[in-house]
C-alpha cells in the first residue's frame, strides 16, 4: 500500500482529508501543517503521496515539490484559479470545492501508477560495471577460440546457458572461464 502524507496550513482541513481517506480503506502515515514537517515526513517514508494545499507558513507548493524525494508524487488541492496557473511537472491538481469520490479516484489513479512504476523499475536489468563487461567479453572470445563460433553465436550460448542453468550472464561468463581455461 502507498504511503500517504496529508499537508494543509489549517489542522482541521487536514485531519479532515485524512478521515475521508482512511474511511476508504487508505492508510494515511502523517498529517502536517508546514512544509518543513511535510518534508521531514517524506524523508523518513522513502514514497507515496502527499496531498496538500497552495501555500504553508513556510512555503508554496512549489517549493515543497521542488524538495520533495524523487520518490514522492504530489496531489495540490487548490482553487480553480491556482490549479490554472501552476507551473509545476509531474503534479496532479484537484480544483476546490472538493468532491470525495474525486480525491478518492485521483489517490486511487496516482497509486496505480506508482505501483505500475516500481514494478517497472524492479523488472529493468541492471546495468553491468566495467568488471562484469570484461568477463562476458572474455567468455566470449573464449567461446569463439574454441568452438570457431561467431560473436553472435557465442552470446547466444551464453544466454542459453544463462537461462537454462538459471543464473545471471556473468555468472555464466564465471562458469565458462573457469571451466575452459
Amino acid at each position: 500500500m502507498t504511503s500517504l502524507i496529508v499537508a494543509f496550513p489549517k489542522q482541521e482541513t487536514a485531519k479532515n482529508i485524512k478521515k475521508i481517506l482512511m474511511q476508504n480503506g487508505h492508510s494515511v502515515c502523517a498529517v502536517c501543517t508546514t512544509g518543513a514537517q511535510t518534508l521531514q515526513s517524506a524523508n523518513e517514508l522513502g514514497g507515496g503521496i502527499i496531498v496538500c494545499g497552495y501555500r504553508f507558513v513556510d512555503m508554496m507548493y512549489t517549493e515543497l515539490h521542488e524538495y520533495l524525494p524523487s520518490q514522492f508524487e504530489m496531489l495540490l488541492v487548490a482553487s480553480p484559479v491556482n490549479c490554472g496557473e501552476r507551473d509545476v511537472e509531474n503534479l496532479v491538481c484537484l480544483s476546490t470545492p472538493l468532491k470525495i469520490n474525486e480525491l478518492l479516484q485521483t489517490v486511487e489513479m496516482m497509486e496505480y501508477t506508482i505501483t505500475r512504476r516500481r514494478k517497472k523499475a524492479k523488472n529493468k536489468p541492471k546495468e553491468r560495471s566495467g568488471e562484469e563487461m570484461e568477463l562476458i567479453r572474455e567468455a566470449k572470445l573464449l567461446l569463439m577460440e574454441r568452438n570457431n563460433l561467431t560473436e553472435e553465436e557465442a552470446h547466444r550460448y551464453m544466454q542459453k546457458r544463462s537461462m537454462d542453468n538459471g543464473t545471471g550472464l556473468t555468472e555464466t561468463a564465471q562458469m565458462i572461464l573457469s571451466l575452459l581455461t
